[in-house]
This record gives C-alpha cells, sequence and structure tokens, in this order.
C-alpha cells in the first residue's frame, strides 16, 4: 500500500498520513524536544523522534510533500532560523529514509485546497473532509495537524 505524508513543518508544526484513497490513517503534532537556547528552553523538531515515526510509511512506497516555507512578516532572525531549520530537518529525513519529496507553498495548495488565509479555515476545511476524526482538529493549535493533511490531500489530488 502507498501512503501520502504531508508535513507542516516547524516545531508546532504536524504529519499526516493519508492512504492513496483519502482515508486519513494517522494525524500527529511534530515530534520535539525543548533545548536551550539563549538561556530560555525552545521547542526544537527532534530528527530522531520524526524518523521513528515515519520509518513504517517508508517502507511501504510512501512519498511526502513538505510545505515550503519562509520569512513572515515581524518574525525575529532566531524564529525564522529555527522554522528554516526545521524545514531542512523534515527534508532531511525523508531523504535518509528514502521517500521521494517535493515541496509545495502555502499559497499554491490552499487555494486549489478552498481553504481562507486564517487557521481556522484550515481546522474546518480538515473537519469537513475527515468527519469521523474532526477531534484532531478541534482545538485551536491543531491547526498544524489540519494543514498537513490538506497538504498531504493536495498531493493525492494533484
Amino acid at each position: 500500500m502507498n501512503f501520502l505524508i504531508g508535513i507542516d513543518p516547524g516545531a508546532s508544526g504536524a504529519v499526516a498520513i493519508l492512504e492513496k484513497s483519502g482515508k486519513l490513517v494517522h494525524v500527529f503534532d511534530m515530534p520535539s524536544v525543548e533545548v536551550m537556547a539563549g538561556g530560555k528552553a525552545k521547542k526544537r523538531v527532534s530528527p530522531e523522534m520524526l524518523a521513528a515515526e515515519l520509518k513504517l510509511y517508508a517502507d511501504q512506497g510512501a512519498t511526502a510533500v513538505v510545505e515550503q516555507v519562509g520569512a513572515m512578516p515581524g518574525q525575529g532572525v532566531s524564529s525564522m532560523f529555527a522554522f528554516g531549520e526545521s524545514f531542512g530537518l523534515a527534508k532531511g529525513v525523508l531523504a535518509g529514509l528514502g521517500i521521494p519529496t517535493s515541496t509545495v507553498t502555502p499559497g499554491k495548495w490552499k487555494k486549489a485546497m478552498g481553504v481562507n488565509a486564517g487557521k481556522d479555515g484550515s481546522r474546518a476545511k480538515a473537519a469537513q473532509l475527515w468527519p469521523t476524526q474532526a477531534g484532531e482538529f478541534k482545538r485551536v493549535k491543531d491547526d498544524g495537524r489540519a494543514e498537513a493533511a490538506l497538504i498531504a490531500e493536495w498531493s493525492r489530488l494533484n
């Protein structure tokens, strides 16, 4: 069986796994750990934990799409660096597992999926597409899960 993996990168992002039929198999928050940076505890993606979660799917012919992130207005330099690092770690883990990977910009997948710019739009659309798993998207902080699932669905449809 082949799977589609959608990744919303970042320490607050998420990963979603779809079957080729569109069935949502698994959705989870990006595995992360707290590290000390500049005297403060910061949340960072754990490549080891991410690899452990995705290995099963690598062995079953999965492909992946990672959201192509960029700097956001008002974002600090260290935040931009951490966000870019998360993107690179996700792509590196996928490459290390031999999972063919592509990227998509937020504007492209959101327009194709009919999602408005707000985070609630992604949560509402994901709940509509997978009503039996709507609980996965119920909290405001579940926007990453919703976006990862929608990225995977965008990949399935394109």
